[in-house]
C-alpha cells in the first residue's frame, strides 16, 4: 500500500507540473494583456498577475474593424465549417458501415488511396480559381469537408451500436434515414463530439488557405490578422489608426496588444472544451440491448 501511495504520488506531481508547463504561459500572456502599458516592461516570463490592470489593449482591439470583422468571419467559417464536416462525414460513415452494396470494397479502397495520397496545393488552387471561389469564405468553409481518416474513425463508431437495435427499428418500420437520424446519431454523440472538436479547431486555427484564397483584409479570419501582427510584426493597421480614437494620449505596449491578440484567438476553444467534454460519457449504450 505504501509503494501504491507513493506512486500516485509521483504521478500527482508529474501531472502538477506538466499542467503548470502549459498553464503558466497563458496566464502570462492573460496577465501582459491585462497590464498597464506603462508597466508593462516590468512582466517577468513567469508573472501571472497584472501589474497596473488595464482593459486598455482589449478596448483598442475591440474598437478595431479588422479584429471584430476577423472575429466574425472565424466563427462562421468555424461553425458553419464544422456543421458541413459533421454532416457529410456522419452521412457517408453511416453509409459505409451499415449497409451494404455494390462497389463498397471499391470505395473503400479509393477513399484509402485519398488519404494517403492527397492531391496538391497546386490542383486544389485551379480548383477553388475554377469554381469562382477566390476571395470568398466558402473556399475555406468547403475545403476539406470529409476528412478521410475522421470518416473511418466515425465508422467504427457506428459498427459498434449493436445490430440488435437498428434491427428492431426496422421491425417497426424505420427506414434508413429514421434509422440514422433517431438511433445513429443521438447513440454516437461521443464520436461526434470527438469529431466537432477536431473539425472546429481546425477550421478556428486555420491561416494558411486563407493567406492564398482570401486577398481583401476585411474578409480575413482572425489567425490570418494574428500572423499579420504577431509574426510579421506588421501594427500600422492596429496601433495606427486607432489610437486616433483614444486621442492619441495613449501610449501602447505593442508586446501587451500581441499578449491580447493571441488571448483573443484562444478564448473561444477554451470556452467550447466544457461543452464538448462532457460528452465524453462511458455508458452511452448502456440498457439499450437486454441479452
Amino acid at each position: 500500500m505504501r509503494r501504491l501511495e507513493l506512486s500516485k504520488i509521483i504521478i500527482y506531481i508529474i501531472l502538477f507540473l506538466s499542467t503548470l508547463t502549459v498553464l503558466v504561459p497563458i496566464l502570462n500572456l492573460l496577465a501582459l494583456s491585462l497590464t498597464d502599458p506603462g508597466k508593462a516592461h516590468l512582466m517577468s516570463g513567469l508573472d501571472i498577475w497584472p501589474k497596473g490592470l488595464s482593459f486598455i489593449n482589449y478596448e483598442l482591439l475591440l474598437s478595431n474593424p479588422l479584429i471584430t470583422g476577423s472575429i466574425l468571419n472565424s466563427v462562421w467559417i468555424t461553425v458553419a465549417g464544422t456543421f458541413l464536416n459533421l454532416l457529410l462525414t456522419s452521412m457517408a460513415a453511416y453509409v459505409l458501415a451499415r449497409t451494404t452494396f455494390i462497389g463498397k470494397k471499391l470505395v473503400l479502397l479509393f477513399l484509402i488511396v485519398i488519404m494517403v495520397f492527397e492531391p496538391g496545393l497546386i490542383p486544389e488552387y485551379l480548383l477553388v480559381k475554377d469554381l469562382g471561389l477566390m476571395n470568398d469564405l466558402n473556399a475555406l468553409i468547403l475545403y476539406k469537408a470529409v476528412n478521410v481518416y475522421y470518416l473511418f474513425i466515425l465508422m467504427r463508431f457506428f459498427q459498434d451500436i449493436p445490430e440488435e437495435i437498428l434491427e428492431a427499428s426496422r421491425i417497426d418500420g424505420a427506414g434508413h434515414f429514421r434509422i440514422y437520424t433517431w438511433i445513429i446519431l443521438p447513440l454516437s454523440k461521443p464520436g461526434l463530439a470527438t469529431l466537432g472538436l477536431f473539425y472546429g479547431v481546425f477550421h478556428w486555427n486555420e491561416y494558411f488557405r486563407a493567406t492564398i484564397y482570401i486577398s481583401e483584409p476585411a474578409k480575413w479570419p482572425l489567425q490570418v490578422v494574428l500572423r499579420q501582427f504577431v509574426v510579421r510584426k506588421d501594427n500600422t493597421a492596429i496601433i495606427g489608426s486607432q489610437n486616433d480614437l483614444f486621442g492619441g494620449a495613449v501610449s501602447f505596449d505593442f508586446a501587451s496588444l500581441q499578449a491580447g491578440t493571441i488571448i483573443l484567438a484562444i478564448v473561444p476553444l477554451l470556452i467550447l472544451y466544457p461543452f464538448i467534454l462532457k460528452y465524453y460519457a462511458k455508458g452511452a449504450l448502456e440498457g439499450g440491448v437486454k441479452d
